[in-house]
């Protein structure tokens, strides 16, 4: 095949094993590569009700099949899927740099690892070599310490890594896998799922070329998207990058303040995209294969936290900023480093922090719960001080390492309407009361609180529809967008470049049979997305979750938006996510309780997984 290795690596960590499988031409079509093949793999390699954090529980390495050639941004992806130890749903996480090309250099489309080893191990994969190595000497080290080690040990420094910290280690619910030192596969707590395995890391190197079915046209259209990446398309990626947001989403009322208890920042400039590349971003540094170059690499140059230095996102910034009433960049930055050094998803720690500090606010924890920490919001050393200790496991931290949700049910006194999750997940940086096109997507996301599985917020803040209302029919908007996302997560082309493939499904089916010479329409294309979202949706009602997992976070559904701004008054009822959720589910073709019929699923090609949902209807 072409743009596939047509190669599966099998790696039994309880007994040492490993064997290759084959990739047939005919599930790569299917599921595509990236998340989309990585959760076929996961219903086909695991049983239903398993914990995520057992040996039966598999942790699937997936590439897409661009990975390893020179297709911007599709090159150097790679993603992790696995039940998540947060929503005991699917959980997958994307990340980018130079891991994933390096991986499918060495001539592989994914990797599953099961079982547990019986002692601290990395894995290590050299073309057609693949060893279990001894970690002992790796065990609590950092994710950059680790690669470090790593390549010095074996000798070639440019050995790609994929690590965990000591949060995932101590098997942290939002624990990530961090590869190339700043680079995150962040989300749904996957870096438990590899501590759970005493899989302390992943090496590769990959020396083998990836071949494509038609070098000249593929060329040529490489060549149109690196123009098209230079352009308007990218320009917020390449100058401020998505740190621009903050100001943006403070005009409109839409950027979730102290614990989603405001919609608007008065701190808001001095964390503003605007001021930190004023004052702290040092270099912009791009991925393999990519021209737009988005990593804004941030250094402190004075005060108490002199010299961090951290890649800096919308998302972390929002969430250990304005989420926590700081304004403070220094701070922010230095709390984004300790998540990088433990080894914990940023955003999801940022709003742990954030609940921590309402609950502190109204008395539901006290000095004692603390450690004697005053966890006011605002208060820029707490934040740092318990965000080591969350990565450390330490007092309040073992708590909140369990996830907003897990943790909130631990304290007790009323503390679950101030954690702000879905399906367990914790949320993100936009406030979707006042955002009701997001609201449905982030409802229904099959990964839980999340905003890139879907992107609707983009029709709300566009302007593009009414977002202080829910029509009829809204819904079938959200469900072109997910199922694109789907496409483009499974290609694992980088979402920041959306904005090129003009043509939307057209672009990328042409796209992908120019890399692998396997015919594609964007019919066809625009179908497998489909596919993918019922399957990721099959995977979740295999174990059980069911519509009143759809829910939003207590707070948005009963606090109006108090601020003086555009959004003031607005939430979300009962009535509106009832009917929003039906009018969802009526366009996906699904049942009033969300599961997908038998003629649903069998019209999209899955009549194997039919038995999912019988019984179910």
């Amino acid at each position: 095949m072409f743009g596939y290795a047509g190669r599966i690596l099998r790696v039994n960590l309880s007994t040492g094993k490993t064997m290759n499988e084959p990739l047939k031409e005919e599930m790569a079509k299917k599921y595509i590569g990236g998340i989309g093949l990585g959760i076929r793999l996961l219903i086909d390699n695991s049983k239903p009700g398993i914990d995520p954090l057992s040996p039966e529980n598999p942790l699937i390495l997936v590439t897409g099949p661009f990975s390893g050639t020179v297709a911007p941004t599709g090159g150097n992806g790679h993603a992790f899927v696995a039940k998540s130890p947060l929503t005991n749903g699917v959980g997958e996480a994307k990340s980018h740099g130079f891991f994933g090309a390096e991986l499918k250099r060495a001539g592989y489309d994914a990797v599953i690892f099961e079982g547990k080893s019986e002692k601290p191990v990395y894995v290590w994969i050299d073309d057609d070599s693949v060893q279990i190595m001894d970690a002992k000497h790796l065990w609590g080290k950092s994710p950059q310490e680790t690669e470090d080690v790593i390549r010095e040990e074996l000798g070639d420094y440019y050995i790609r890594v994929a690590a965990i910290g000591l949060a995932g280690e101590k098997l942290s619910r939002i624990a990530c896998i961090i590869n190339d030192k700043t680079r995150a596969a962040g989300r749904c707590g996957l870096g438990a799922v590899m501590g759970s395995k005493n899989l302390k890391a992943i090496a590769v190197r990959g020396t083998k070329d990836v071949p494509v079915a038609k070098p000249e046209e593929f060329l040529e259209f490489v060549k149109v998207l690196h123009e098209r990446m230079k352009g308007p398309a990218t320009v917020k990626y390449r100058t401020l990058g998505t740190p621009q947001n903050v100001l943006v989403h403070n005009s409109l009322g839409c950027l979730p303040t102290r614990n989603f208890t405001s919609a608007v920042f008065e701190g808001a400039e001095k964390v503003s995209g605007e001021y930190l590349n004023m004052h702290f971003v040092t270099k912009i540094i791009g991925c393999s294969s990519c021209a737009m170059r988005c990593e804004h690499i941030a250094v402190v140059p004075e005060g108490p936290y002199k010299g961090t230095m951290a890649r800096v996102e919308y998302e972390p910034l929002w969430a250990f900023g304005p989420h926590c009433g700081v304004d403070r960049m220094d701070a922010i930055i230095k709390a984004i480093d300790l998540c990088n050094y433990y080894g914990m998803d940023s955003i999801s720690a940022g709003n742990i922090v954030g609940f921590a500090m309402d609950c502190y606010e109204h008395g539901i924890l006290t000095k004692d719960d603390t450690g004697g920490l005053d966890l006011r919001f605002g208060n820029a050393e707490a934040m740092i001080k318990l965000t080591e200790m969350m990565g450390r496991r330490e007092g309040l931290g073992n708590i909140l390492a369990e996830g907003v949700k897990r943790a909130a049910e631990m304290i007790g006194k009323g503390a679950e309407k101030f954690a702000n999750h879905i399906k367990g997940l914790e949320m993100t940086g936009y406030d979707i009361r006042g955002l009701k096109t997001a609201a449905v997507g982030y409802a229904v996301s099959f990964r839980g609180a999340d905003h890139n599985r879907h992107g609707a917020y983009a029709l709300d803040i566009a302007g593009k529809v009414d977002r202080f209302k829910f029509e009829k029919g809204r819904s079938k908007l959200v469900i072109e967008i997910e199922d694109l996302y789907m496409i483009i997560d499974s290609l694992i082309v980088c979402k920041f470049s959306r904005g090129v493939y003009y043509k939307g499904f057209e672009d990328l089916a042409k796209y992908y049979t120019l890399v692998t010479g396997i015919d594609m329409t964007a019919e066809e294309l625009r179908r497998t997305g489909e596919r993918l979202s019922n399957l990721a949706r099959l995977y979740n009602v295999r174990e059980g979750l069911t519509r009143k997992d759809d829910h939003l976070p207590i707070k948005v559904m009963t606090t109006p938006i108090p601020d003086e701004t555009v959004s003031k008054g607005s939430y979300i009822t009962q009535e509106e996510l009832d009917f929003m959720l039906d009018d969802y589910y009526a366009h996906r073709g699904w049942t009033r309780n969300g599961v997908p019929t038998i003629e649903k699923v069998t019209e999209l090609g899955l009549e194997d997984l039919a038995h999912i949902v019988r019984g179910k209807l």
